[in-house]
């Protein structure tokens, strides 16, 4: 397995343990300056996380470290991207349905990915240069790298269905224009199913074959994004700007991204 990949993969499943700490006692809620909620879990998964990456030598964006001037950010051609606690809504509903989520991109691409969904022990991770994606459950958040390649399934995305098409759902953001594109599903004729979900695992159901498109027509940030746009590429799914008709870019000047689109 690549070196860097097992360094997300560790450093992942090291902060959910501590989330599920922060999780199962009675925890604060801040709010930042945009007005998004921040616990004590963010925070400490945030610190474990960096305790990882740092000795990579490889910079890191994080949605709780301070951001790095673009005019740096930009001589950076390889870099971690990283969101300690993805669905800090569902964190705080206790709905289990939220995420660890480390990327590496490099060039704006996303090459490895890792989500970990620390309340169920289960991990996806993916490597894209070699086009493979695997699921493990793990009995707990100790581990090692033999039982998670042991115990790991390769993701297959479904084979499209013209008569039924299931498509991902927000839990906590889901918006008009994306009921205006399940509505123009129903005009082309399919039967639409909409399966919900909180965080990163929106794209881990495309990726494994439980929904065919996920349309995120509300705003999102790069550390949002990244893991999981990994692990799709990496089984030969599609996460299309509605901006650019491209695959989304990451260690931009602005990193809010547009408008897309995940499908086959």
């Amino acid at each position: 397995m690549n070196n860097l990949l097992q360094t997300a993969i560790e450093a992942s499943i090291k902060a959910g343990e501590v989330i599920m700490q922060v999780y199962n006692t009675p925890f604060d809620v801040e709010l930042k300056d945009d007005k998004s909620p921040l616990t004590e879990a963010d925070k400490k998964a945030n610190d474990i996380i960096n305790s990882f990456l740092i000795p990579t030598e490889l910079p890191i964006i994080s949605e709780e470290n301070k951001q790095t001037d673009f005019t740096i950010r930009k001589t950076w051609d390889t870099c971690w991207v990283v969101d300690p606690v993805d669905g800090t809504k569902e964190f705080i509903k206790r709905n289990g349905e939220f995420t660890v989520n480390i990327a590496l991109v490099e060039a704006g691409v996303p090459v490895l990915g890792v989500i970990y969904v620390p309340a169920v022990h289960t991990l996806y991770y993916a490597d894209v240069k070699n086009q493979k994606a695997f699921k493990a459950v793990l009995n707990a958040h100790e581990f090692s790298m033999d039982f998670i390649i042991e115990n790991s399934k390769v993701l297959e995305p479904k084979e499209a269905n013209s008569d039924l098409v299931q498509v991902v759902g927000s839990r906590s953001h889901m918006s008009q224009e994306t009921l205006d594109f399940v509505d123009t599903l129903k005009e082309k004729g399919s039967e639409v199913e909409i399966v919900s979900k909180g965080s990163s695992l929106k794209f881990c159901l495309v990726a494994e074959g439980q929904a065919d498109v996920y349309p995120r027509f509300a705003p999102t940030m790069e550390w949002d994004t990244a893991a999981g746009q990994a692990i799709c590429n990496a089984v030969g799914i599609e996460v299309i700007s509605k901006e650019t008709d491209k695959p989304l870019l990451y260690n931009k000047e602005n990193l809010l991204n547009p408008w897309f689109l995940v499908s086959k």
